[in-house]
């Protein structure tokens, strides 16, 4: 394939990439941050926070890029992602496919600085960013697949850091799964109108008029499985703090979700404070 990637065309790769909207960063940061505290017992090695905040950068970079190659076919009909680059045809699909090798080369080359039994772990990453955007087309629940994805960097980071992969990561994997699928059912039901008329099936659709009630099931299992995983970490009262404040956050976007998709979209966006609320409960309850 002739080498297509122009410098001339970097607002456009920004953009898929969303390096404009680093939300998504956050809500993968903050749960990779979680692990690494609970697997070191307090602030882990500065070069392993280093590899695995770029790791997380670059693999939701391309992520990103991969779901919008996925898509570009369905993008244009829906209202809040027309003007996507691939969408508009502001970018070739070879430029988008060339932008996702690189990324992932670049994340590789993060993996000489982990053991080989972290190296391992890494292929199973990238198989669930790739087909992630697939799952749309296959499954009513592709969110669980994207939940998969989002958790996979806790999984890792135990094996860096422990060279394990104790009950206590998976109670975090199960946590985290459930809270991705969560706040993005609350995403889903901003294109739900969209994804309809399209045939792109979403948690949303999936679960209809008791989507609400879905969410609120998996918040409450989310906030179970983080107690639990406290209890074996032997966290303190600031995690338990944390988790009574991230009750409140939950009651806050259900009441933002009942007011039509702006504030879907608002609820989606609240959970980076959630992902930081709990970082800081678990980093304050360990040793400094």
């Amino acid at each position: 394939m002739k080498w297509q990637l122009q410098a001339s065309h970097w607002s456009y790769y920004q953009q898929l990439m969303r390096l404009d909207k680093p939300i998504g960063t956050y809500l993968l940061l903050w749960p990779t941050g979680w692990a690494l505290w609970l697997a070191s017992g307090g602030v882990p090695d500065l070069p392993l926070i280093a590899v695995f905040a770029i790791g997380v950068l670059l693999m939701r970079s391309a992520g990103c890029v991969i779901n919008d190659y996925a898509d570009r076919g369905f993008d244009g009909a829906v209202e809040r992602t027309k003007n996507r680059p691939l969408a508009a045809g502001l970018v070739s699909p070879a430029e988008a496919l060339q932008l996702f090798a690189v990324l992932v080369l670049l994340s590789a080359s993060l993996l000489l600085w982990l053991d080989w039994q972290t190296v391992l772990l890494a292929p199973v990453a990238l198989a669930l960013a790739a087909c992630y955007p697939l799952m749309k087309r296959v499954t009513q629940l592709p969110q669980v697949v994207l939940g998969a994805a989002f958790s996979w960097g806790m999984v890792m980071s135990f094996m860096a850091v422990q060279g394990q992969l104790p009950l206590l990561c998976w109670l975090l994997y199960g946590a985290n799964l459930c809270w991705t699928v969560a706040y993005d059912t609350f995403y889903a039901m901003v294109d739900q109108a969209d994804d309809e008329k399209i045939g792109v099936k979403s948690s949303a659709r999936f679960f209809g008029r008791y989507t609400l009630w879905a969410i609120a099931l998996l918040q409450l299992s989310m906030l179970a499985l983080l107690e639990w995983a406290g209890a074996i970490a032997g966290l303190g009262q600031p995690f338990s703090i944390a988790l009574l404040l991230t009750l409140v956050c939950f009651f806050y976007q259900h009441r933002l979700a009942r007011q039509g998709r702006d504030g879907c979209f608002r609820a989606f966006l609240h959970n980076h404070y959630v992902g930081a609320i709990i970082f800081i409960g678990i980093a304050l309850s360990l040793p400094q």
